[in-house]
């Protein structure tokens, strides 16, 4: 469907995003993959993955030039929601709690969404460290770690260098300032409770653009 373009990688495997939304789906976005897409006709653009540190990422002077070209353009999940946050008021339209998180500020990095993965089947090869954040709060919450343990893990996940970073990494960098006992129950936890923010996101965002499709 070239009305719709989908930039999307490993936020979400392709077949689950294909149940939701029949679309022109392609690779992570690169510096001017939005422009082309909007010089193509689309009318609806979803930026969901794009390229960090393998090569130029996404301009906001192209998101701005498919917004001119009449296209509405929606960001979640990762370069997605990053974009939205910093582009909303010129009218992109962010969707999901990363974006949120970032509009609040509560995030303010590119490295918080960034990992590795296959570049042919897009699988994730680590962990962003959203996904470690939000649930390390959400252990926290739910009383299954303290304020300190949380803390000292996040600190740990943020020491490592992102295409490393896996939660069993984090653990095992905090052994030694977190207790076995607590290391233990979050890891009971992510057994039981873990939660792919990110994938979360995009779905979001997909639904949103069959959304936009109903309405006009």
């Amino acid at each position: 469907m070239p009305g719709i373009v989908v930039f999307l990688g490993p936020s979400l495997p392709r077949d689950r995003a294909l149940e939701i939304l029949e679309a022109d789906y392609r690779p992570p976005a690169k510096r001017g993959d939005i422009f082309q897409a909007a010089k193509e006709g689309a009318e609806v653009i979803c930026l969901i993955d794009g390229v960090f540190f393998q090569e130029c990422s996404v301009a906001h002077k192209e998101v701005l030039y498919a917004l001119e070209c009449g296209a509405k353009v929606l960001g979640a999940s990762s370069m997605g929601a990053l974009r939205a946050s910093e582009l909303d008021i010129y009218g992109m339209e962010g969707v999901g709690e990363i974006y949120q998180a970032y509009k609040r500020e509560h995030l303010v990095s590119d490295d918080e969404v960034a990992l590795i993965f296959d570049p042919i089947t897009w699988e994730p090869r680590s962990e962003p460290l959203v996904n470690i954040r939000f649930n390390l709060d959400e252990a926290w919450q739910q009383g299954k770690i303290g304020t300190s343990a949380r803390n000292t893990l996040l600190r740990c996940a943020e020491s490592i260098y992102f295409p490393e970073r896996t939660y069993e990494s984090m653990m095992k960098a905090a052994q030694s300032r977190v207790s076995a006992e607590e290391l233990q129950r979050f890891r009971e936890f992510m057994n039981n409770c873990r939660r792919d923010y990110k994938m979360e996101d995009a779905q979001k965002a997909l639904q949103r653009v069959k959304e936009i499709i109903n309405e006009g």
